[in-house]
This record gives C-alpha cells, sequence and structure tokens, in this order.
C-alpha cells in the first residue's frame, strides 16, 4: 500500500471522528492526529466545521495546533510554543519531518548546516540518521546523503497542505500551465493540418506519377508492337525466306577429282 493511499485512509478516519465529535471531545483528536506516524495532511481536518468551531472557545490553542501542523515548522512553533499546548514527542518528530518537506519545497540541495539548525540537531551523525530513518524509510522524502559537500540532495518529497498565502500563487500557476497547454494544443494541431496537407500533396504527386509511367509503359508497347509488325513484313517479303528455301532445294555440284 503507497503513502497517498494510506493517507487517504487516515484522513478520511480522522475526518469521520471530528465530525461526529465536539468541544472538548476534538481536543484529544487532534492530539492523536497530530501524533499518527503515517498522517502528513491536515487541511482536511481543518476545515470540518466542528473543529472551526473551536475559534475563540477554551479549546482554540488545539485549533492552532492543528494549524501548525498544516502549515508550520519547528522553528515557528519554537516562536509560538507558550501559546500552544505542550507537544509529545510522536509530535516533535511529527513536526520535524513536517519541516524537512517544507525546506525541499523550494530547495532540492538541503546543506547539513541549515537542516541542523531547522532541526535543532546536534551533529551529522544524529541528522543522518534522522533523514535516514525517520523521512527516508518512511517513504516522505527521497535523496543521497553527500557527506563530502555536507548537503541533502532530494530527488522527491512529499507535499505538504497548501497555505493560505499560496492559493494564490497556485491558482496563477495553473491558469499559466492552462493558456500554455491551449497554446501548445493550437500547435499541435496546426502540425496536424500541415501534415494532412502534405499528405493530400504527397497522393496527387504520386497519383501524377503512376498515370506518368503508365502513359510511358503504354508509348513503349505500342512502339514495340510496331517494330514487330515492321519485320514480320521484311521477312515476309518475296525473296526473304522463299529464296533460301529455293536455295536450300537446289542441288549441290559435285567437284571431280583431276587425273
Amino acid at each position: 500500500m503507497d503513502i497517498e493511499q494510506k493517507q487517504a485512509e487516515h484522513i478520511e478516519y480522522f475526518v469521520k471522528q471530528a465530525s461526529n465529535n465536539k468541544g472538548s471531545a476534538l481536543s484529544s483528536i487532534i492530539v492523536e492526529a497530530t501524533s499518527h506516524p503515517s498522517l502528513f495532511a491536515f487541511s482536511e481536518i481543518l476545515s470540518v466545521p466542528n473543529v472551526l468551531e473551536l475559534a475563540g472557545t477554551e479549546n482554540s490553542a488545539f485549533l492552532d495546533l492543528l494549524r501548525m501542523f498544516a502549515h508550520g515548522t519547528w522553528s515557528e512553533y519554537k516562536t509560538n510554543a507558550s501559546r500552544l499546548p505542550q507537544f509529545v514527542p510522536d509530535q516533535v518528530l511529527k513536526l520535524k519531518q513536517l519541516t524537512v518537506l517544507t525546506l525541499a519545497e523550494t530547495d532540492k540541495v538541503l546543506p547539513y548546516d541549515t537542516l541542523m539548525q531547522e532541526l535543532d540537531v546536534q551533529n551529522v551523525r544524529e541528522l543522518e540518521d534522522f533523514l535516514i530513518n525517520d523521512c527516508m524509510y518512511v517513504g516522505i522524502v527521497r535523496g543521497k546523503l553527500d557527506q563530502l559537500r555536507r548537503c541533502f540532495e532530494v530527488q522527491f518529497a512529499a507535499g505538504r497542505d497548501l497555505r493560505p498565502a499560496q492559493l494564490g500563487n497556485m491558482i496563477q500557476t495553473l491558469a499559466s500551465w492552462l493558456s500554455t497547454s491551449e497554446d501548445l494544443l493550437v500547435s499541435i494541431q496546426d502540425k496536424i493540418k500541415w501534415a494532412d496537407s502534405m499528405s493530400e500533396i504527397d497522393k496527387k504527386h504520386k497519383k501524377e506519377v503512376d498515370e506518368r509511367v503508365e502513359e510511358v509503359k503504354k508509348t513503349l508497347s505500342l512502339k514495340a508492337d510496331i517494330d514487330f509488325r515492321g519485320h514480320e513484313e521484311i521477312y515476309s517479303e518475296h525473296g526473304g525466306v522463299m529464296d533460301f528455301e529455293e536455295d536450300r532445294s537446289r542441288p549441290k555440284r559435285r567437284r571431280h577429282p583431276v587425273g
């Protein structure tokens, strides 16, 4: 089962749980969701009306907590830790994993120094163990650890939930892609029309060549027939074959020996 299918199943489960509970009951659901080892997308849970109703209540901090996991990073959490519920170890790990995904969105070569600073990791060994065991083996990223250059080369990274500010850029990117696709489609259609016209020209040219070849064949056939008839007339004239026959029937003269 791939990571996308697992994600869909976990999201469906937590959305259902959030939809069937309200108020303080949602707190434990949010903690469970943000601690789950295989869940890395939270926007669907965040959009559940019951969850949004936490805003302005005594449990609003859990709504902020869920938003942190949907869009935030470990350094952002440290800045706002006093306003959020205390993290359990699984939540700490999860937010650091999500932080790697955020960094990989903008740069496919992540320096070790940047990663250690963003993840609060003290040394290279600890960082590489985290990247291998908690990121690559989990399936959220693929890449190469370059110890010589002290960097992580990202080949694949799972996507995070879109931040509200990113939606406009995403719409603009999709609109640009759509415009480019339409231009490409027009270009392809023009090339198809050109190819069709060239095909018709080739067919017409082939027909003309075939007709010309037939004309030449007929001309050569007619000339050969005329030449053949001319030879027949020559050999049919008196003195031709007849003289030869007469010559054959004439007795040969014998030669007598000299005494």
